[in-house]
């Protein structure tokens, strides 16, 4: 596989071409200082593999180049290759579109394994990242459990909405639940604030996206 090496330290940029050029399924075809030229030497060899520092000061960040590469050349992996073990910089890395994360003080085994299995279309983070990356996802899906208005219908609302859906008259509503009419109307008035719904229609459409009209 081709690889390109994108660092902006001389010293390092040679220490990894020498353990990847030392593998029988590796040749490093190219090298670049900062963004702008790991850019360019992608777009001239086309890599398998591009091996990306995040910081490259003066020129272009790692981070920047990752957003412009992974759009314009999605066939060439990016490994970002730094000594940045802070969240916001994995998450930001990954969603700009790099295929994995990992340490600059990994030994030299973990970083050919990283490069094979990016190569192979898989994704790579270092181990110690892994469980920050599961926390992160965790805490964003329960925050938009909390931000979806379905959560705040109690659950008479949530009994009520499938059955107004369904078609059900509110008598007919009233006598299945055993409450009163009034009751069903009120209920039914708040389902419709809560949901920000303003017709019968919208309500039905809710209720299949929600999948409510099974039970």
């Amino acid at each position: 596989m081709k690889i390109v090496i994108a660092d902006d330290h001389a010293v390092v940029r040679s220490g990894f071409s020498m353990i990847l050029n030392y593998q029988t399924d590796m040749e490093v075809v190219a090298t670049a200082a900062d963004g702008l030229e790991a850019y360019a030497m992608v777009a001239k060899h086309r890599p398998d593999v591009l091996l990306m520092d995040l910081s490259m000061p003066p020129g272009e960040s790692g981070l920047i180049a990752t957003g412009k590469i992974s759009a314009d050349f999605p066939e060439t992996k990016i490994l970002i290759l730094t000594m940045y073990d802070d969240d916001d910089y994995l998450f930001h890395v990954l969603k700009n579109g790099a295929s994995g994360y990992v340490l600059k003080n990994a030994p030299d085994e973990e970083l050919v394994s990283a490069i094979r299995m990016v190569h192979k279309g898989g994704t790579y983070i270092h181990p110690q990242m892994a469980t920050s990356l599961v926390r992160e996802f965790i805490k964003k899906d329960s925050e938009s459990a909390d931000n979806d208005p379905f959560n705040s219908l109690s659950k008479r609302e949530i009994e009520i909405l499938p059955l107004i859906a369904k078609g059900y008259g509110n008598k007919e509503i009233a006598e299945k639940l055993y409450v009163s009419v009034k009751t069903v109307e009120a209920h039914k008035a708040k389902i419709m604030e809560k949901l920000n719904l303003k017709s019968r229609p919208e309500l039905v459409e809710y209720a299949l996206k929600k999948k409510l009209l099974d039970f």
